[in-house]
């Protein structure tokens, strides 16, 4: 599953799941940084929520889980988004490929 939302600055959310638990977040992860050598550069992690930011072909983007809204990925800025859109989607598209 991967379906695209708006968000309110003009980003594309790329829901990679959203009905599923931490584990997928932990495996999604594994696979960013396995197969597509990405590093997490900031880690939020909170009761509910976790954001892991990441640079992907010089975007900043977002890893994010939330328990009610599942796994997701989108742009960590604001500035340039037309490029950091194309950027979630080319990651959605590859994990999507991977049935997640």
């Amino acid at each position: 599953m991967c379906y695209q939302l708006k968000t309110q600055f003009g980003g594309t959310e790329a829901v990679i799941d959203d009905n599923c638990g931490i584990s997928k977040f932990y495996l999604i992860a594994d696979t960013l940084a396995d197969e597509l050598h990405v590093n997490f550069l900031n880690q939020v992690d909170d009761a509910e929520t976790l954001d892991w930011d990441f640079l992907y072909k010089n975007h900043y983007l977002t890893l994010h889980y939330n328990i009610f809204n599942g796994v997701s990925i989108l742009p960590h800025n604001i500035k340039g988004l037309e490029k950091e859109n194309m950027a979630v989607l080319e990651i959605a598209n590859f994990l999507v490929k991977r049935a997640y």
